[in-house]
């Protein structure tokens, strides 16, 4: 009896994941169900596939034999449905983007720029740090600071993003300097998120001592900036434009982060996500000056 494509993508979920717990939040479906999927796939297959430990599933050796396959039919499958979508109206439809919250935060301030001439394209917009994968279409554009290497995966370089320092009206230092600095209440993000841009150089700034408020997201380190809880180091699009901030100095040369637009070589030539890469291109390069953080007054000279 030849096994089930959707027992085998149960499968495929277990083999990533290890355990039933994830493979059936990954799935959404219950642990009975994921259970239930791999003993009919063992029994149409005639062998076990997994080896059934206290605190995980080990697949056994046909498992990975089977495994090898599996993955292979999976990618198959996989670009099916990316090629499928050129096969359909493909000047109407959705395009999904993914980009951090601060990017997505950017991007949604210049929603009508975007879909002007483009009535016809429905945009969905998702803040993530998580990187969505291209080849299932989780999105089909990402904005990210870094390039993974990934194959199918086309780059383009949108510009490059400024970070400087921020404080609310009348947090005030009593100068730049670094000791100034130093002394003054400060908030960045989480152990988790200290590979942020800034979160380093203010590190070393603290001489290593974390700052009293953390967070894990842009918005809510902008949030707790505004409020005077401390200073912060924003991007500059983000500070810049936020009427309860004030920049202190000038961009902090080693906090700058490239911004590159990734799409999947499947997907580029599709009309609707070829005219909204167009657009991001277009809308980077008009507001290369405030993504950039050039044409505001700081306050004053920045540390050196």
């Amino acid at each position: 009896m030849p096994a089930d494509w959707s027992d085998l993508r149960v499968f495929l979920t277990l083999a990533r994941e290890g355990s039933l717990t994830a493979a059936a939040r990954r799935l959404d479906v219950s642990h009975p169900t994921v259970a239930r999927r791999i003993k009919a796939l063992e029994d149409a297959i005639g062998a076990r596939l997994f080896d059934r430990l206290p605190d995980r599933f080990v697949l056994t050796s046909a498992g990975e034999e089977l495994l090898t396959d599996v993955k292979a039919m999976d990618r198959a499958a996989e670009s099916i449905h990316r090629r499928s979508a050129g096969l359909t109206d493909t000047i109407h439809g959705t395009v999904r983007l993914s980009a951090d919250e601060a990017m997505a935060d950017f991007v949604a301030r210049h929603l009508p720029r975007l879909r002007h001439g483009r009535k016809c394209v429905e945009i969905e917009l998702v803040a993530s740090h998580q990187l969505a994968n291209l080849s299932r279409r989780e999105a089909d554009l990402l904005i990210r600071e870094d390039v993974p290497d990934l194959a199918g995966i086309v780059t383009r370089k949108l510009g490059r993003t400024a970070h400087a320092v921020y404080a609310a009206p009348g947090l005030d230092p009593a100068d730049l300097s670094a000791d100034a600095l130093r002394a003054m209440p400060w908030v960045g993000f989480d152990e988790e998120h200290i590979y942020m841009p800034g979160q380093r150089w203010m590190m070393a700034l603290l001489d290593g001592v974390r700052p009293a408020v953390r967070v894990n997201n842009w918005l809510l380190l902008r949030a707790a900036a505004r409020t005077g809880t401390g200073l912060a180091v924003l991007p500059c699009f983000m500070g810049d434009a936020d009427p309860g901030l004030r920049r202190l100095g000038p961009p902090i040369e080693e906090a700058a982060t490239e911004q590159w637009l990734l799409v999947h070589r499947d997907l580029r030539v599709l009309p609707r996500i070829r005219g909204v890469m167009d657009a991001l291109v277009a809308l980077f390069q008009a507001e290369r000056g405030v993504i950039e953080g050039r044409g505001l007054i700081p306050v004053s000279s920045a540390a050196e």
